[in-house]
């Protein structure tokens, strides 16, 4: 566009564009006409497209949006190419599908592996490191789970789709308390201490009778405070 063409008070290219605005009735039967197309595609691709989507998924979906915002807007271009390319890239999703289906270690590179997050009431540091999730993160939804201290807790899983499986101990034994500390009041309502010589660590979560002063066995953090168990 010629820069001696730009006026901030041309309302009529800021609004309509280049287009004449007889267009927009135009967009409107294009919209139509794509976005059933589109729904089509995405009822051949799967449940999955409608549910939670893995990485694979997602670009796919990302691709699809690029895809029909140019026939769906632009008047010098046919409705026809972003309807093949819909179709083209159903049928690379679903070949790339049968092809990660027939190799595990493509399927472990595309869609991700299963990681744990914390084993026996004991956070995995290094593995919440890799994954970029912080404590608080995880913390907020072990609570939405009514969780309310690590010793509750037997495994938390990431899936390879982001989810979290969350399976709780049996029985429940004393952890570090994951409530928030500026709502004591909560905490006195719905946990107590355990034993007296019984600490956590502040940073792992390890639990053990040991003293104050002494490092974690774990984490190798010297941060404690006393275990507790719910009411």
């Amino acid at each position: 566009m010629d820069p001696q063409s730009i006026h901030f008070n041309d309302w009529q290219r800021l609004l309509f564009g280049n287009a004449p605005p007889e267009f927009l009735i135009e967009v409107l039967i294009r919209a139509i006409i794509i976005y059933a197309v589109l729904l089509f595609v995405i009822r051949l691709l799967g449940k999955r497209m409608s549910g939670q989507l893995s990485i694979t998924e997602m670009a796919v979906m990302l691709t699809l949006g690029a895809i029909i915002s140019v026939p769906m807007q632009m008047p010098e271009r046919g409705i026809l190419h972003g309807v093949v390319m819909l179709f083209f890239v159903l049928a690379f999703q679903r070949g790339f599908t049968w092809f990660v289906f027939k190799s595990r270690k493509v399927e472990d590179i595309t869609q991700g592996a299963v990681s744990i997050l914390i084993k026996d009431g004991i956070l995995e540091l290094e593995e919440l490191r890799k994954l970029n999730i912080s404590r608080e993160q995880l913390f907020a939804i072990l609570r939405s789970e009514e969780i309310y201290h690590l010793g509750q807790i037997k495994r938390v899983y990431q899936e390879a789709n982001g989810n979290f499986s969350i399976y709780k101990a049996d029985p429940v034994k004393p952890g570090y308390s994951i409530l928030p500390k500026m709502d004591d009041r909560l905490g006195t309502d719905i946990q107590r201490p355990a034993d007296d010589a019984l600490l956590a660590c502040r940073h792992c979560g390890n639990t053990i009778r040991i003293q104050s002063d002494k490092s974690c066995p774990v984490c190798g953090d010297k941060d404690w405070e006393k275990a507790v168990l719910a009411k």
